[in-house]
């Protein structure tokens, strides 16, 4: 590793020598840890023009460094750190007791809940039926490097440099507007239009915003497990609402409600498709009683099998409906990039709070994912998922009838999981962690309820992540252990 003869000043105050100077920088920084053994030492030529000294003055101030054994020369490539340079001392390990009442310092708890695991080393396993992954065998790597590679170019320079302060990139903004919301028949204007770390940060956002401790959400049961802890910090009054086969039932949201949480393209986790009868009457019952709804477009994109329904936002004329869209489950997890559409009053007081927090997701993923989708390969990619996700969803079903297994939910449309149920008496927690042992993981159910005494005999298998060839084995080992 070279250094850079950026790294040395000369003071002007100094006392001493140039040439000792020169000695006494090389020496303080190889005791202080900052120069290696091994490192090469800026030449002499470079190190005196940088400096303005002459040629000699650093030759000799080497030269005695060699002869001292802080430097050591190989031939022609130059001087290095010797291996026998003073090493930096090393200090005693000091022992420390951590005396702070940690309960009590900390008013705010955020730990503790009961939430979704999923092991990081998944993709060794061999029958990963777990939710929410990339299949890396599906994504447009060559595309998605071009993209931000034209991102990085000196043509999107303040793209990626300038601080956005409380604004996203007009090009992705752009994208949404004219692309990806009239394909769910929504109209907006760009200030009703907000870009979001993911959609997890979307319903962040839209809970601070409409909720506080006098304030009563509505959540569906089971739900996605972390929008349940995005709520209970938020400290509002949450009521839970069971869903039946057709999602979140109107009639049964309780007076006095001011915002309802809701699922309807893919009910999390039963992948139950809303009705276009039951979206409108989920729409006047809200005209009716004077409520707000967040609508989590829950993997619109994957809807293979029919075209989809028309989300609730493009359904409403009363500015009710918040929407949260992502593009990272159909992109990949790890760009954390979604976001929230609603009326301008909203988004102003959502954008003041992302500025608050975190200014605004990055230039360059933001300017990458508007190249991705505006060239066409975020609709290419979408198509390959749902020919890949159809024939897998195809084989699944088959095993899964072929074993006995109970399928509790399945999207209408499509979408990348099952919800599936067990006999009562089986634990699909304990179950888990057996199959875990032989190569096999699946999603507890358990994490999606509300309440304490929910039962413990659901759970999801995806097939986003598994190759179609797999599931036959693999729902065979899951069939011999809850069975």
């Amino acid at each position: 590793m070279a250094i850079s003869e950026d790294t040395f000043f000369l003071n002007p105050d100094a006392e001493g020598t140039l040439q000792n100077q020169i000695q006494q920088i090389v020496a303080e920084a190889i005791l202080s840890g900052r120069f290696q053994p091994g490192d090469k030492m800026p030449s002499s030529r470079k190190l005196a023009k940088h400096l303005g000294v002459s040629r000699i003055t650093v030759t000799l101030a080497y030269t005695e460094l060699l002869a001292d054994d802080y430097l050591t020369s190989r031939g022609r490539s130059g001087y290095f750190i010797s291996e026998n340079a003073p090493q930096p001392p090393k200090f005693p390990a000091t022992p420390r007791q951590d005396n702070v009442d940690w309960d009590r310092v900390i008013p705010n708890k955020f730990s503790g809940g009961v939430g979704l695991t999923k092991p990081h080393d998944w993709k060794r396993y061999k029958y990963p039926f777990i939710y929410g992954q990339a299949d890396e065998t599906l994504f447009d790597r060559t595309n998605w490097r071009l993209c931000a590679l034209k991102a990085l170019g000196s043509k999107d320079y303040r793209a990626l440099t300038d601080d956005y302060f409380d604004r996203d990139d007009p090009k992705l903004i752009e994208f949404v507007l004219r692309h990806t919301l009239p394909r769910r028949g929504i109209l907006a204007e760009p200030n009703e239009v907000l870009i979001t770390m993911g959609a997890q940060n979307a319903l962040w956002l839209a809970a601070r915003v409409l909720l506080n401790k006098d304030k009563r959400a509505v959540l569906e049961n089971p739900c996605y497990p972390s929008l349940r802890d995005v709520l209970d910090q938020s400290e509002c009054q949450t009521t839970t609402v069971a869903v039946d086969r057709d999602g979140l039932p109107p009639e049964r949201i309780p007076p006095g409600t001011d915002v309802v949480f809701t699922t309807p393209s893919h009910q999390c986790p039963t992948t139950a498709t809303m009705p276009l009868d039951r979206r409108k009457a989920l729409l006047a019952r809200a005209a009716d009683d004077d409520f707000l709804i967040v609508e989590d477009d829950y993997e619109f994109e994957m809807s293979f099998l029919a075209a989809p329904s028309p989300a609730l936002k493009s359904l409403d004329r009363d500015g009710r409906v918040v929407y949260v869209g992502s593009f990272s489950k159909s992109l990949f997890p790890g760009l954390r990039l979604g976001y929230l559409v609603g009326s301008a009053a909203f988004i102003d007081e959502a954008r003041a709070l992302r500025t608050a927090v975190l200014r605004h997701p990055p230039g360059l993923m933001q300017r990458s994912a508007a190249y991705f989708l505006s060239l066409g390969h975020y609709d290419a990619l979408i198509r390959r998922m749902g020919r890949a996700f159809h024939e897998r969803r195809q084989v699944m079903d088959q095993c899964l009838q072929d074993h006995g297994l109970t399928i509790a939910g399945q999207g209408v449309y499509g979408g990348s999981s099952f919800w599936m149920k067990a006999a009562p008496e089986i634990d699909t927690a304990i179950a888990a962690r057996r199959l875990q042992t032989k190569g096999v993981l699946i999603e507890a159910g358990r994490p999606f309820f509300t309440n304490r005494d929910s039962p413990d005999n659901f759970y999801r298998l995806a097939y986003s992540s598994i190759p179609a060839s797999k599931i036959p084995e693999g729902v065979r080992l899951l069939a011999t252990e809850v069975r």
